[in-house]
């Protein structure tokens, strides 16, 4: 599975960096560096009033915030693996 977190500057701004770091700790605890290939991107093209927008291979969700994102994680990554 191919994760894009947008680091461009609207999203960074929305805490692009906390979601990374989240990114890279819950693959780490859940030893999933084999199935998961975690990358930054610039503009992604769909910005949101609120939180980090993310492409998970062709499907693109808007809106991941620190307070959302184990949930997110939850269904949106473990149940699709």
């Amino acid at each position: 599975m191919n994760i894009q977190i947008c680091v461009g500057s609207s999203c960074h701004l929305k805490g692009s960096e906390k979601v990374v770091e989240l990114f890279q700790r819950a693959v780490e605890e859940r030893g999933l560096a084999d199935k998961i290939t975690l990358a930054g991107s610039f503009c992604i093209g769909r910005c949101n009033r609120e939180g980090v927008t993310v492409r998970i291979d062709d499907e693109t969700v808007t809106g991941v915030t620190p307070e959302t994102f184990d949930s997110f994680f939850e269904n949106e990554i473990l149940q699709k693996l």
